[in-house]
């Protein structure tokens, strides 16, 4: 089929919940894309942060052949050698002790929700089930996601929305100190907000945020669907900010473009959950997982990470260069290759 044929093939079919760029993409490899009538683009949309390791990698198309000839799925109620290994591999990288796999974003960060209230109402009492999100994030789309997320134009339409949650301006940590009261369990935020603009806040703002939870005895969530899997230069961008949460969200680019999410906690908190707390069909199956297990192998072992880190100062190096010649560019910020 050509780009038009698919365009108008989609238009006829789909629904309108996308602004899609006229474009059709059939093939891609490593940085490249080509489309249905041949034209080859540079892809910096990377599948919205998706594609870390680029299309076509040979360690997942490998890891793809391989699972695929064995199995795909199994019910999460038997025991799965991939899943396992994934999530060793998450924890023994990271802070956690406790890993739970589904199947985006916004379930990961469903999940967080979910895991945040009930260990408030064990821990706090029956009234501490309120979140504290910040202003211009981003937590996906389901109802309780958009209510979650601090931008007016992904709610409006969409109302009565879920209780339980609370605004405030992101990096300020007074507007979230005057913002807790017994209600409050928990606070959420990206340590890099993506959809906000890339706005980065201050180290010593997540310093004073984690010993704040730590005085109020909240939990701190980091949401790091879009930072990360090695986007900002270390594995989960929190890294470089010195401190951890007590949960931290995955997604995106955790499979290399296979939709996989996961929930990574401390043991204090994991151990909250209960059977029939928590569920997902085909969170963490054998397939997904044991490409997620390549991904991950990879950048830890192929100095993807390095590599990460030594575009990063081109490409800062270059956009600086650029702003100094462009009175229009304001600001180059971000973190990483974010």
């Amino acid at each position: 089929m050509t780009t038009k044929e698919i365009i108008a093939l989609s238009q006829k079919y789909l629904m309108n919940t996308y602004a899609r760029l006229p474009m059709a993409p059939v093939k891609g490899k490593g940085s490249f894309l080509w489309d249905a009538d041949g034209k080859k683009y540079l892809d910096f949309f990377s599948g919205l942060a998706v594609t870390n390791l680029g299309h076509a990698d040979p360690h997942i198309l490998y890891a793809i052949a391989k699972q695929s000839t064995k199995l795909l799925h199994v019910s999460n109620l038997f025991y799965i050698e991939s899943q396992a290994h994934l999530a060793e591999l998450l924890c023994e990288n990271s802070f956690a002790d406790k890993a739970f796999f589904c199947n985006s974003g916004a379930e990961a960060n469903e999940g967080a929700v979910k895991l945040a209230r009930k260990w408030g109402h064990q821990n706090k009492g029956p009234l501490s089930a309120e979140i504290i999100t910040m202003e211009g994030s981003f937590h996906g789309r389901t109802l309780a996601m958009i209510t979650a997320t601090g931008q007016e134009k992904v709610k409006k339409g969409f109302e009565p929305l879920i209780p339980g949650f609370k605004q405030v301006p992101y990096g300020n940590i007074q507007a979230v100190r005057e913002a807790i009261d017994e209600k409050t369990c928990a606070v959420l935020l990206e340590p890099v907000q993506g959809e906000g603009g890339v706005r980065v806040a201050s180290v010593n703002y997540f310093k004073e945020l984690r010993e704040l939870c730590q005085k109020k005895k909240l939990l701190l969530i980091f949401d790091e669907v879009q930072t990360g899997i090695g986007r900002t230069g270390t594995l989960f961008a929190h890294e470089q900010l010195g401190i951890v949460p007590d949960i931290m969200t995955l997604a995106k680019a955790l499979a290399g473009g296979l939709p996989i999410g996961a929930m990574l906690a401390r043991d204090f908190v994991a151990q909250t959950f209960v059977p029939g707390d928590h569920a997902a069909t085909f969170g963490g199956n054998p397939f997904v997982t044991s490409v997620a297990c390549a991904v991950l192998e990879t950048i830890l072992n192929d100095k993807i990470l390095d590599k990460v880190k030594e575009s990063t100062l081109y490409l800062r190096q270059k956009l600086e260069q650029l702003q100094k010649k462009f009175s229009f560019i304001k600001e180059v910020r971000g973190l990483g290759l974010l």
